[in-house]
């Protein structure tokens, strides 16, 4: 049985310290977070630093919690007076800074006070975790080891678990446990060596990058259009990343990295330039200039580069390499490095800066990782997840030089005169080209090759822990388009999964969605369905482009039956027979937020960024989604007025949000906003790890199954506010107007909102159909499509990604 963690501790408040207890609160989990007293401190200034932490926290951008009032989960206090409070907890986080000697001071004054069994970790990034343990008790030592989260605690995934010779296994596994199902963490086994996994690797990719810059004589720019989105790494690239991170986190990392690393790239080491960035405190963001800073200029605020020869700020220009351009064509990013690489059949460029730079750095970057096996990990999976998790690439090394091609690589590498790890020696000895193949009896759905054996062996997974992409190969696809997939989930659930790009909705999904929940189509085998996907966000809203060219040739009716077809659609899922659990993530906007409210059921995870993001084109919401707010409303309004009395102040409350919601565009920034905005049910379980949704959902609609699930019957009785409550609504359009926050086009567009969702300037209290509403929805939108502002928001939006004030 796991060790049960119901209270946490943290011991510093710093940036790290502060924003890990935050999270435990975005995960229900009450902790106290502790820092030192200042001096001559007196009374509640006793707390002062670590009050300030926690405020800090609070203010963080991105948000470091859920919602700003989970805060209050958390308790903040000092080492000299509240030390005794650790008694209480189950799991206490060291997280001062980075010296010994502190460490094991504080840790001694602990171990005076925790209760036996309590879990006490680290999360230092730089010294050895036995180290700081060594003469304690065997208690403490039996539960100690380091938890190493990366920053921001609640964005990034990885959490790097490092025992001692003594740690116990079922104390790591409880965290273990823990970090994957409450907190969301992708959990991965290191060994107690300088930097980790994570740390080791990245730090030497950055370090290597840098190098090749150097005698390449490229730039800033250049780097970061080479070493981003083109190989799949993050779009903030090598130089933007640390300037988010700061230079001196990075400097601090290289500094134990040369403190105590000897390999076969010792030499590695942050340039002169870097050096006096660092002396300058030119670090960042955090002072407002790095390797980037912004200026204003004649043209507005602009992003400055640095030149790292001259330590002079320009311009930031746009590098131009042939061969990226023409890589940016191609749509997977193996395809895409194979291109880069010359490796996909065409050859090198003659003169290829940007090839060259990419052969060189990706090389030695897997040399290096292929040769810290066994020494800071088993396997090359640990390798993999840390970059995947801990640096948001799209694929580790391993996987990466899979994607390029093992045999094709070493051959050239061989060629060239470059060392070849010993390891990959190993891989073709095996008679293996690849270092993971598919494996649809495991879990994860592939294996890889293990180095200590010379055998392939299955990823291992957690139990719920699925994708949809492992179920297509356990399973079966039963019906696919250009834009959508039927895949069979097994024990009788179909799973809609969306795969246009961005998965915006177009035709094809319409037509997927419907199709399939229409009896006697190809999902009528199914007892349940889940609409989800695998993507980095579940929806980004409707295809504008399509409509756009109907609304231009001025085919009105085309544009009246594609809104009619997604309404369908809509209502397809609300009103289908059997249950339909939609499981929404990430971006989840305009039409794929219509999508989740109409669910009958759903299972968010618990970043999920949803919005009605219409007004943004100069539209509203048509595919139901003003539908939906106005029931919304409606029973809102219904539940505060329990004894009838007062009807038009909540009746104006709940239309009031609900308008504000519309018209101002807002969206959620997690489940835990989306709730408070209407998106989702207040009793919607929020699944906190990504991976886990596609499996709980299932759950989910399996359970509906066996509760005899009914739909609901379209209404026709709902008692809409009509002409009172719309006529304070444009009145406070005008307002907004007087005050020139608005626009006279805006004006039409909040007006054409409040029309729709108060049923039309009608009697109060007037009961209409469901249908009425969305006939006056679609008219609304169709008005709308018609003004030439409209036009030109969508124009701007479809060119530039941005919305359009006009």
């Amino acid at each position: 049985m796991l060790k049960r963690i119901e209270k946490v501790a943290v011991l510093g408040a710093g940036t790290m310290g502060a924003r890990i207890a935050a999270h435990f609160a975005n995960a229900g989990i009450p902790s106290y977070l502790f820092d030192i007293v200042p001096p001559d401190a007196d009374g509640p200034a006793r707390n002062k630093i670590a009050a300030a932490g926690l405020d800090a926290a609070k203010k963080s951008k991105p948000a470091a919690f859920f919602h700003p009032d989970l805060a209050k989960l958390v308790t903040v206090g000092n080492f000299e007076d509240d030390l005794k409070k650790l008694g209480e907890c189950d799991w206490i986080i060291e997280a001062v800074v980075e010296n010994l000697e502190l460490k094991r001071a504080l840790l001694k004054k602990v171990e005076a006070v925790r209760k036996p069994g309590s879990l006490i970790t680290t999360n230092t990034s730089g010294l050895p975790v036995s180290k700081i343990s060594e003469g304690f008790s065997e208690d403490f030592r039996r539960n100690w080891f380091g938890t190493h989260f990366f920053n921001p605690p609640r964005y990034m995934r990885l959490l790097e678990l490092i025992p001692t010779p003594d740690t116990d296994p079922k104390a790591m596994e409880a965290v273990a446990h823990l970090g994957d199902v409450q907190l969301g963490k992708g959990i991965v086994h290191a060994k107690d060596t300088p930097n980790f996994i994570g740390n080791r690797i990245g730090t030497f990719s950055v370090l290597n990058v840098i190098r090749v810059m150097q005698e390449m004589d490229l730039s800033i720019e250049d780097v970061d259009a080479l070493t981003g989105s083109a190989v799949g790494w993050p779009k903030s690239a090598t130089f933007r990343t640390i300037d988010l991170v700061g230079l001196d986190i990075l400097g601090h990392v290289v500094g134990n990295m040369k403190q105590n690393v000897t390999d076969e790239r010792s030499d590695l080491q942050i340039p002169d330039f870097y050096k006096q960035m660092l002396e300058r405190k030119w670090l960042g963001d955090k002072t407002k200039g790095g390797f980037y800073k912004k200026q204003k200029g004649p043209q507005g605020e602009e992003r400055m580069a640095l030149d790292w020869k001259t330590l002079e700020y320009h311009p930031r220009s746009k590098p131009k390499f042939p061969a990226l351009e023409v890589a940016k064509t191609i749509e997977t990013t193996p395809e895409r490095v194979k291109a880069l690489l010359g490796l996909d059949g065409n050859g090198p460029q003659k003169g290829d800066k940007a090839g060259q730079f990419l052969w060189t750095t990706l090389t030695e970057l897997w040399t290096y990782a292929a040769n810290r096996i066994p020494e800071i990990s088993d396997t090359i999976v640990e390798i993999d997840a840390a970059m995947r998790m801990g640096f948001n690439w799209e694929m580790g090394p391993f996987e990466l030089w899979d994607a390029a091609g093992v045999e094709a690589t070493v051959g050239r590498m061989k060629a060239e005169g470059k060392p070849v790890p010993a390891n990959v020696e190993k891989l073709f000895a095996a008679g293996k080209t690849r270092w993971y193949d598919d494996s649809p009896k495991a879990r994860s759905g592939r294996c890889y090759f293990d180095i200590a054996s010379g055998e392939y062996k299955d990823v291992p997974v957690a139990n719920g822990v699925w994708s949809v992409e492992v179920a297509k190969k356990q399973h079966k696809v039963v019906k696919k388009n250009a834009g959508a997939s039927l895949v069979d989930l097994g024990n009788g659930v179909g799973c809609i999964e969306f795969h246009s790009k961005m998965n915006s909705l177009g035709g094809d999904i319409i037509q997927m969605v419907s199709s399939t929940l229409k009896p006697g189509g190809p999902g009528d085998h199914f007892d349940a369905f889940v609409i989800t996907n695998d993507a980095g966000n579940f929806s980004v809203g409707a295809n504008i482009m399509m409509l756009l060219m109907a609304v231009q040739e001025q085919e009105w009716d085309e544009v009246d039956m594609m809104i009619r077809q997604f309404q369908n659609m809509t209502a397809a899922i609300k009103f289908s027979q059997k249950p339909v659990v939609v499981a929404p993530f990430g971006m989840t906007l305009g039409g794929g937020c219509e999508i989740v409210l109409h669910a009958p059921a759903r299972q968010p995870h618990a970043e999920l960024y949803c919005g009605l993001v219409e007004v943004g084109v100069g539209l509203l919401p048509g595919g139901g989604g003003c539908k939906e707010m106005t029931l919304r409303a409606v029973d809102a309004a219904t539940r505060i007025r329990p004894d009838g009395r007062g009807e038009s102040v909540e009746m104006m409350e709940a239309f009031k949000k609900a308008f504000e919601t519309i018209a101002m565009a807002k969206v959620s920034t997690s489940a835990v906003e989306a709730k408070g905005l209407g998106f989702i049910h207040r009793d919607d379980n929020i699944i906190m790890n990504r991976e886990r949704i596609l499996f709980e959902a299932k759950a989910k609609a399996i359970e509906m199954v066996r509760e005899g699930y009914k739909p609901p019957v379209p209404r026709t009785d709902v008692a809409v506010p009509g002409e009172s409550v719309l006529a304070t609504l444009k009145l406070g359009v005008h307002i907004m107007r007087q005050g020139e926050f608005i626009t006279d086009h805006e004006v039409k567009i909040g007006n054409k909102v409040a029309d729709v969702l108060c049923g039309g300037n009608v009697t109060p209290g007037s009961l209409v159909s469901e249908q009425y509403l969305l006939d006056l929805e679609r008219e609304g939108f169709k008005s709308l499509c018609g003004e030439k502002k409209t036009q030109e928001r969508i124009q701007f939006t479809l060119k530039t990604g941005k919305p359009l004030r006009n």
